[in-house]
């Protein structure tokens, strides 16, 4: 009888033993230059690990624009993860400063992964951290590489020293102007925002209140989809918008950490004076910087020990529509929040751009769990004993309170409040009218003779 016989090819490889490998790949800037080479580095590994038969490909890990001296690389992190779960056998990499800088780390993560029999090869070096010299060698070629990165660092550090003492600009980028051949160049479209900014601030109003106007209007900032209160702040108190320019405001620590630190006085600073073209006048910005520190002045916490401690409600109420928690929120007499209100910190800072999320009278918290609690009224001892039942407070987009308890029930409370009209009293309504003409005459003496 003649024999027929047929090849049935394996569906899964892995009993043949082959070796998960991988490649890491690290390029420290995003320029267009590095990238091409961090694309090179990837088809050139694929192909190099595939072309090994007793090798079985499994990826190839990316950090773009990362530096080898800090640990918070975001693939490279995955990378040994994946190790510890055990899904590599074998990491491939270009050379020891792609891996890492630092010495101590470099040993600290290589003896781990020896640990885990997971092989690092290091191309360019031609050493294998699991081979008998491979720790020797790796420790000498590392603290090498560390040094020539603090050399690096040092030699960066001198050129922009010397050029702040010559009163050249780093490359940066500024709203309303162009760094262009070691100047500053105007960008009208830009300077009208930060006119319109200054003078904003100048009639009454606060940071906030500019950023939520700016986003509203759908003007983009520079590097960014989105204004926010500290850009609208570095823009009012920026001396470059008057034609001067500050070096060395902030420095780098170190070159591991590399933490950009504000300059307190521990490095000299260097002032330019009408270095280039101004956008508002050194008047206005005067006026500007004497606005800021009135209301500071004014709004900073005349008790320090209070203005710290927590509310009742503090990280007990959550926005349903983004996830935040809520604040407390209360300012004087006459305003908006003239009784206290809480409102979801996105919506406080961003605005409706934001969060659309509905405030809360805190007047209605309380009423709503004095219900819940079978209570005349709110008493604070009877809620503190029964919250530690309930998880959360949830504030749900159709305007209700959903108390979550800790056994997974939900108990709803439906809510609303009287529209303005209703509420404010006519003594209400004359102090606000007061306060008004407060802050016009305020406004008149700020622009005034």
């Amino acid at each position: 009888m003649k024999k027929n016989i047929t090849k049935i090819e394996p569906k899964n490889c892995h009993f043949l033993n082959k070796k998960c490998v991988v490649a890491y790949a690290r390029v420290s800037d995003g320029k267009e230059a590095m990238l091409h080479s961090l694309s090179a580095q990837v088809s050139y590994y694929s192909d190099y690990i595939q072309n090994h038969k007793n090798w079985e490909y499994t990826g190839v890990y990316i950090d773009k624009a990362y530096t080898g001296t800090k640990g918070e690389r975001p693939e490279f992190q995955k990378l040994i993860q994946d190790c510890r779960k055990g899904k590599i056998d074998m990491i491939i990499c270009k050379s020891i400063t792609r891996f890492a800088r630092n010495t101590v780390d470099m040993l600290l993560i290589t003896r781990e992964l020896k640990n885990l029999s997971v092989d690092v090869y290091f191309e360019q070096e031609k050493i294998h951290s699991l081979s008998e010299d491979g720790e020797l060698m790796l420790t000498i070629l590392a603290s090498y590489a560390q040094e020539e990165s603090r050399v690096v660092s040092e030699n960066c550090k001198w050129k922009l020293r010397k050029k702040f003492k010559s009163g050249i600009p780093n490359n940066f980028k500024i709203y309303g102007y162009e760094l262009k051949n070691g100047r500053l160049e105007i960008t009208t479209k830009e300077a009208k925002i930060i006119k319109i900014i200054f003078k904003n601030y100048l009639e009454g109003l606060g940071k906030n209140a500019i950023m939520k106007k700016l986003n509203k209007l759908k003007i983009k900032p520079k590097i960014s989809d989105f204004w926010n209160e500290s850009t609208i702040d570095k823009i009012l108190r920026n001396e470059k918008y008057v034609g001067d320019m500050l070096f060395q405001k902030t420095y780098v620590n170190n070159h591991l950490e590399k933490k950009k630190i504000k300059n307190s006085g521990e490095l000299p600073m260097y002032l330019v004076k009408n270095s280039h073209e101004a956008i508002i006048d050194r008047e206005i910005f005067d006026k500007v910087q004497n606005e800021i520190r009135r209301r500071a002045e004014i709004y900073k916490p005349k008790n320090k020990l209070k203005s710290e401690s927590k509310y009742l409600f503090t990280s007990k109420i959550k926005c349903e529509i983004c996830g935040k928690n809520y604040r407390r929120k209360i300012n004087g007499v006459g305003t908006k929040y003239e009784k206290a209100v809480w409102i979801c910190s996105s919506f406080n800072l961003k605005g409706k751009f934001e969060c659309s999320s509905k405030q809360v009278p805190e007047e209605i918290l309380k009423s709503k769990i004095a219900e819940i609690l079978n209570l005349s009224e709110f008493n604070e001892e009877k809620f503190k004993e029964k919250f530690k039942e309930i998880n959360l407070i949830e504030i749900s987009k159709a305007g209700s309170l959903n108390f979550i308890f800790q056994n997974g029930t939900i108990m709803r409370k439906v809510w609303s409040y009287k529209s303005r009209s209703e509420s404010w009293t006519p003594e209400m309504k004359e102090k606000a009218r007061q306060k008004s003409l407060e802050r016009s005459n305020q406004n008149a003496c700020n622009n005034g003779s």
